[in-house]
C-alpha cells in the first residue's frame, strides 16, 4: 500500500509536534523574539537614517543661501570705506561754489583721490607703474595707438593713456599706452637695402 503525503508529514499526526531546535540550540520562540528585536533595531535606525538626510539637506539649504548672502554682500566693507570718498566730494563741491578762483575745488579733488587711491591699497588694488621708453610688454600694456618716431626705440612706450592696475599682484586693467613704430622712410630704405 501506498503512503500518501499525509502519512510521511511529521506534524500530520494528531500529536503536539515538539518544538523544533535550531542547529545553535535556541527553540523557534527564542528566534522569534530575535528577529523582531533586530527588525525594531532596523526601523530605528532607518528614522535615524531618514533624520539625518533631512538635516543634511537642512544644512545644504542653509550653506548655500548663506553663500548667496555673502556674495551679495561681500563687497559691503569695500562699499562703507568708498561712502567716506562720496562725502569728501561733496564737502570739496561746497567748498569750491564758496568762492576763490578754481583752487580749493582743485584741492579738494587731489585730496579726494589720494583718499580714494589708499582705500583701493588697502583692498589690494596697486597702481601698474608704466614708464616712457620702457620696452612694450602685452601682458600688462594695451597698445592704442602706435606714432612713428625717430628717437625712440621701436615698440617701446611713448605715453601713458590710462594707468594699468593689479589686484593682489595679478593684472586687473592693463595700461593703455602708444608705442613707438619706426618712421616709414627706414622702412623704405631697410627694403631697399635687402
Amino acid at each position: 500500500m501506498e503512503k500518501t503525503d499525509r502519512e510521511n508529514c511529521p506534524v500530520a499526526s494528531d500529536e503536539q509536534p515538539e518544538i523544533q531546535k535550531s542547529a545553535g540550540g535556541e527553540d523557534t520562540a527564542t528566534l522569534l523574539a530575535k528577529l523582531q528585536e533586530k527588525e525594531a533595531e532596523a526601523k530605528a535606525n532607518y528614522e535615524l537614517f531618514l533624520r539625518e538626510r533631512a538635516e543634511m539637506e537642512n544644512f545644504k539649504r542653509r550653506m548655500l543661501r548663506e553663500q548667496a548672502e555673502s556674495l551679495r554682500f561681500a563687497n559691503e566693507p569695500l562699499l562703507r570705506d568708498l561712502l567716506s570718498v562720496v562725502d569728501n566730494l561733496e564737502r570739496a563741491v561746497e567748498h569750491a561754489r564758496s568762492g576763490g578762483n578754481g583752487q580749493p575745488l582743485v584741492k579738494g579733488v587731489a585730496l579726494v583721490l589720494r583718499s580714494f587711491l589708499d582705500i583701493l591699497e588697502k583692498y589690494g588694488v596697486s597702481r601698474l607703474t608704466t614708464v616712457k621708453g620702457e620696452p612694450f610688454d602685452p601682458s600688462k600694456h594695451e597698445a592704442m595707438d602706435q606714432i612713428e618716431r625717430a628717437d625712440v626705440t621701436p615698440n617701446t612706450v611713448v605715453s601713458e593713456l590710462h594707468p594699468g592696475y593689479l589686484l593682489h599682484g595679478r593684472l586687473l586693467r592693463p595700461a593703455l599706452v602708444t608705442v613707438a613704430k619706426a618712421p616709414a622712410e627706414e622702412k623704405e630704405e631697410k627694403k631697399s637695402d635687402e
